[in-house]
């Protein structure tokens, strides 16, 4: 669907908005003021279509989903809307045509900082294909005030500030406090009972507000329109509860750090106060939305029996499980419903993706916080645990270790996922790897249980974003190439291999690709004041700074090539641009020390005559969506090391994919059907499979065998516990030598053979071109179009609106 509306129209209601809304004219204007004015044009449109939707939607009687997530990473949202809904070219024309530079237009916008890395950019991708696919969807979050941070490097050491965002960013955002939604906290429950009828009251509690501000998700050619829904925690005006009976202290001071709740996304856990917020945060988020689904549905069917029938909401990780609990305690406390009742259609209505399979992802509240927290939460989820034991015994009887380990509560600690596998009908995986790994291992116990609720969605992306909004010149390529298919369905990119021997058609791919690499060096310049040479290969490892994700492997392997060309400086190497783009979590002491890593290790690469024109170094700095739709194109090698088993899919892998990277992974998570996708041959893969990693785990693995039994391995961690330049390393040479939980030694070896290989492969240009050109053609099964037909179709059971 186009949005009939010329580029002399757009230019028209730019400049009304200008004075309507913004108060100023063209004479007056700054670049922000016509950024908020495009943005406002656009917002209108969205709104006025997702009326039409939700009208269409309720004609047709469509089930609808409600997709819960801490996180939403969007990104910028003026270029992907206006792609979206093919207007890209008609506001280009009207900003133009008011004697302004469209670029500076959009570079106005900041990007949304509501979340932090895979999992929140999966969501918004989510929101994007429902709308393209037209399904009734909505999503729900908190709006946050500043983000996840704003990452600033000083001496080699990340330092975080608020990231305030809003400025700027709330022009997409509208307010609806006529739908605020109070959320409790603290005091106390009383049963009761009366005429044989029993009922909970609940008093001397805190009172958040909740107040919605909504933002609007268009899909690309499209008639749907999805809607994110986020919520501000504010204070009440007065606890009138405690007003009445007279306790007026508490009256005027109820919900004194209500605002604390939407401020900062992922608190610092660290201390008891921040592992209370983050609970307070994800209670917020759970209640607020339970609350806003069940009334609007409640508006429409009068009866909250038909909800299975109506609604699907999915929980995204374990961060919002609560919801599963507050629709619980609304069927029982609210409506009366038995036990047994209510827990039928909450298990109907609710599913669940596990996105890791890493302890600390897999959320375990201590019971005397949330017994403090959240008190009639915390008694549902006891009455949970005991008959979930009672039910489980039954299926295995007297497997006392085997019930404890899959029960709610235990060991005083409240297990998040042991209630998602418990209750909803569906538990996924988001890679084929990922999806087995989980049966086989953190929830083994509930796949011998209920091994019907198992199954697989593999993630997607909205390609689009990175393709067609991020790749113009190959975008125009393609179009010419095999026409404009692709670009509503992913799987037509498989045309691009009619072409694959054609040596034209290589050599403007790679064209393609060092216009592309000109212009992140050029970025990069412009920015930073860093010259890198776009001659040299891009080796790019771009994600969240873990220790799974091995980061340090990467820059193991970049001393390694130091030393080598040390010691054979005419070797003939081809230069190598090395790029990092990652945030570390503000408490992850050992990630930060990664990261001063990288710095160090650029300092004395390039501080090195023999080899500063042949490595180099670029970390850039507070990594964002924005970034990564400049650096995704331009990228030769897509680094995917994390150790088998431990990344349930990634989608940085898909997106570099889809640009004609060529990954250089191991036999974890997405990477695997990424192979398969592309063929072996344009795939490079190292390092010991999942299974090869559990026999290790099993047997007891000690690092210092393969320092003892490899020189060069032993020469660069030599190197690393000597340090350079005064700085020292020493905790990063024990972790590795003594622990190294990631079995990154282990892997050294052979992914040192998978870089040398680089070398080969890119200097015959055509090979490496070809490669390039199987990667595009075949990323067509990573669309989250794919993907979120295969949630519509197994587990949420949803139709498209017509």
């Amino acid at each position: 669907m186009h949005y009939n509306i010329t580029s002399n129209e757009f230019k028209e209601q730019l400049q009304t908005t200008l004075s309507s809304e913004l108060s100023t004219d063209m004479k007056g204007a700054s670049y922000d003021d016509i950024y908020k004015a495009c943005a406002l044009i656009v917002r209108g449109l969205l709104s006025e279509q997702r009326k039409k939707f939700m009208k269409a939607a309720n004609e047709q009687n469509a089930k609808r989903i409600y997709y819960l997530s801490i996180e939403f990473l969007l990104g910028r949202s003026l270029k992907n809307n206006l792609l979206n809904m093919g207007l890209m070219d008609v506001a280009t024309e009207a900003i133009e045509a008011l004697g302004l530079d469209p670029d500076m237009v959009f570079e106005r916008e900041p990007d949304a900082g509501l979340g932090n890395g895979g999992l929140g950019r999966l969501a918004a991708c989510f929101m994007d294909a429902m709308a393209s696919d037209k399904y009734v969807g909505t999503g729900y979050s908190i709006l946050y005030e500043y983000g996840m941070f704003k990452q600033i490097i000083e001496d080699g050491w990340q330092k975080e500030v608020p990231d305030n965002w809003l400025p700027g960013g709330e022009i997409w955002l509208k307010a609806h406090p006529n739908q605020a939604i109070e959320v409790h906290y603290g005091g106390h429950v009383e049963e009761m009972w009366a005429n044989n009828q029993h009922s909970t009251i609940y008093n001397n509690y805190e009172t958040v507000i909740a107040v919605p501000y909504d933002m609007f998700i268009s899909g690309y050619d499209s008639e749907g329109v999805s809607k994110l829904r986020f919520w501000k925690a504010q204070k009440p005006s007065i606890d009138m509860e405690a007003f009445n009976r007279g306790d007026y202290l508490r009256a005027i001071r109820s919900g004194s750090d209500a605002e604390l709740i939407s401020k900062v996304l992922y608190p610092n856990d660290n201390h008891l106060e921040g592992k209370i917020l983050r609970l307070k945060q994800q209670y917020f988020l759970c209640c607020a939305s339970i609350n806003e689904i069940v009334n609007t549905h409640m508006v429409k069917f009068r009866t909250l029996e038909t909800l299975p029938d109506k609604v699907s909401i999915h929980i995204n990780d374990t961060h919002p499980t609560l919801a599963i609990v507050e629709l619980m305690r609304i069927l029982l406390d609210d409506v009366g419903m038995d036990w047994e009742h209510a827990r039928d259609i909450v298990s109907k209505t609710f599913s669940y993706t596990n996105h890791t399979v890493l302890p600390e992802a897999l959320e375990k509240w201590d019971c005397n916080i949330v017994k403090e927290v959240l008190p009639r939460i915390y008694e549902i989820i006891e009455e949970m645990d005991k008959r979930a034991r009672e039910e489980l015994y039954k299926h295995f009887p007297g497997d006392d270790g085997k019930v404890n380990y899959m029960s709610m509560i235990h060991d005083g600690k409240i297990y998040m996922a042991n209630i998602c596998c418990y209750v909803c009908h569906s538990i996924n995986g988001v890679s084929e790897l990922h999806s087995e790994i989980i049966k086989k291992t953190i929830f083994n116990d509930y796949y011998l249980y209920k091994p019907e609720r198992f199954t697989n969605v593999t993630n997607g992306i909205a390609y689009r974003r990175w393709l067609l909004g991020g790749n113009p010149l190959l975008t125009e390529y393609l179009d010419e190439l095999i026409g404009p298919e692709y670009r509503k369905n992913a799987y037509a990119l498989k045309m691009l291999e009619n072409f694959k021997t054609d040596v034209n058609v290589i050599n403007r791919l790679n064209e393609i690709k060092r216009a592309n690499k000109q212009r992140l060096a050029d970025y990069i310049y412009d920015t930073t004041g860093e010259e890198i040479n776009p001659d040299s290969i891009f080796d790019v490892q771009a994600k969240r700074l873990h220790e799974y994700k091995r980061q340090h492997l990467n820059v193991l392997n970049i001393l390694a090539e130091y030393l080598e060309i040390k010691n054979d400086p005419d070797g003939g190497y081809i230069p190598k641009t090395y790029i990092f783009g990652a945030k570390a979590a503000p408490g992850y002491y050992m990630a930060k020390q990664i990261i001063r890593l990288i710095y160090a290790v650029k300092s004395l690469v390039e501080g090195d005559p023999s080899t500063k024109d042949l490595i180099h170094i670029t970390f850039l700095e507070n990594y964002s969506v924005s970034i990564s739709e400049r650096l995704m194109p331009a990228s030769d090698i897509s680094e995917q090391i994390s150790l088998a088993g431990t990344e349930a899919s990634g989608t940085g892998n898909m997106k570099f994919m889809i640009n004609g990277a060529i990954t250089l992974g191991t036999f974890d998570g997405a990477n695997i059907e990424i192979k398969e996708q592309c063929g072996a041959d344009n795939f490079i893969q190292f390092g010991m499979l999942a299974e090869e990693v559990e026999d290790h785990k099993k047997r007891g693995y000690n690092p210092m065998e393969y320092v003892e039994r490899n020189p060069e391995l032993r020469n660069v961690l030599n190197l690393l516990k000597g340090g350079w330049f005064g700085q020292d390393f020493t905790e990063i040479y024990d972790n590795l030598t003594k622990q190294d939980p990631y079995m990154v030694l282990a892997d050294f070896a052979d992914y040192r053979r998978a870089q040398k290989s680089v070398q080969t492969l890119y200097a015959n240009s055509f090979k490496f071109g070809q490669m390039s050109l199987e990667n595009i053609a075949n990323a067509g099964k990573f669309s989250r179009d794919r993907s979120i037909d295969d949630y519509a179709k197994n587990i949420w059971d949803l139709k498209k609106v017509k």
